[in-house]
């Protein structure tokens, strides 16, 4: 039985933070993720894709980020479970009784779900013979852009993730982009910026095209592309990458008896606290009237989540608001010596 001021359920960007937070205002906390990493979709979908709207962070990759905010919290030595889902959660007492399907036990007053979109997979290419090349030449994500170097890609998808791929590794690689419509649904800017390339001959367009057939041996050798009117091409490439969203599950969170809409939680936006007293969602997972699913949006819904928290992991004491630039007790708790 591990007994815990808050447990957090996703290791993510807004977990880490969340538990941060926690940490400052002298709450304990354990961290469980049903990923084997952490750094939660930073490091599952685009560890190397640049992110721009960090506060005072011009620029960083996923992985950057995910790292800093590991290094932020060192000091603090959280426990955090990775390869575990949270399967049951139910009310003891005062206290929730949390379950893990690896047979870990939490007791704590507070459970901050910060689980992104739940639990996820990427949409797959139709064709079965597919399978044979996934994880080694068919890949859903880019964890690693150097393998590319050099090689010949074929990226398939019309949202920002396609594009911001097919113009980043056209840099070091030849790229061929396709899509089944005419029109994208990234940001105008990098849809701008493929049609450059694609008329400079960087990047091989081909609109109004999907994935029909692949072939090769022991590794992936060739794909055929059909257009809308039969048509079919095909060439030899190296990699094929799709990117055609997620398909969100939310799991056993669905069963928890919480306010669910559309797959996202309702929270107030006082304490970030469910339907359920004790139980509180950040990121991506919540919503309420203007909710910006961004990662500075998630910062700030875990900060006021943790002070709620405060109240139940300690109903005898009264919180005390203090500024880290002031404050001696937090100082000495991020070991910070004057």
């Amino acid at each position: 039985m591990n007994k815990t001021d808050a447990l957090i359920i996703g290791a993510g960007p807004t977990g880490l933070f969340t538990a941060h937070q926690l940490k400052l205002i002298g709450l304990n906390c354990e961290i469980v993720d049903n990923l084997d990493k952490i750094g939660g979709q930073c490091i599952e979908l685009y560890p190397d894709k640049p992110i721009y709207d960090i506060p005072a962070v011009p620029e960083c990759t996923g992985e950057e980020l995910t790292n800093n905010l590991i290094n932020q919290i060192k000091t603090f030595n959280i426990p955090i479970h990775l390869n575990e889902r949270v399967d049951e959660v139910k009310k003891e007492n005062n206290n929730w009784l949390v379950k893990t399907n690896a047979g870990k036990t939490f007791i704590t007053p507070n459970v901050i779900i910060a689980g992104g979109v739940g639990s996820f997979e990427p949409r797959k290419f139709a064709p079965k013979e597919c399978e044979k090349y996934e994880n080694q030449s068919i890949l859903y994500s880019v964890k690693d852009k150097k393998v590319f170097e050099g090689k010949t890609v074929s990226i398939f998808g019309g949202g920002d993730s396609a594009l911001d791929w097919a113009v980043e590794l056209s840099k070091t690689s030849k790229v061929n982009l396709i899509h089944r419509r005419d029109d994208f649904r990234g940001a105008q800017s990098t849809v701008d910026k493929v049609q450059e390339l694609a008329k400079s001959g960087a990047i091989n367009l081909y609109t109004k095209y999907q994935l029909a057939n692949v072939s090769g041996e022991k590794s992936l050798d060739s794909i055929g592309i059909k257009h809308d009117d039969g048509e079919i091409k095909t060439f030899k490439t190296d990699y094929v990458l799709g990117f055609f969203g997620l398909i969100m599950q939310l799991g056993p969170i669905a069963n928890w008896g919480l306010n669910i809409d559309k797959k996202t939680i309702e929270v107030d936006t006082e304490k970030f606290e469910t339907n359920k007293k004790g139980i509180y969602a950040v990121g991506d997972i919540c919503n309420y009237p203007g909710k910006l699913k961004l990662i500075l949006s998630g910062f700030h819904e875990g900060a006021l989540a943790a002070r709620a928290c405060f109240k139940l992991a300690r109903p005898d004491e009264k919180y005390r608001f203090e500024f880290t630039t002031s404050s001696k007790t937090i100082k000495n708790r991020l070991g910070v010596k004057e």
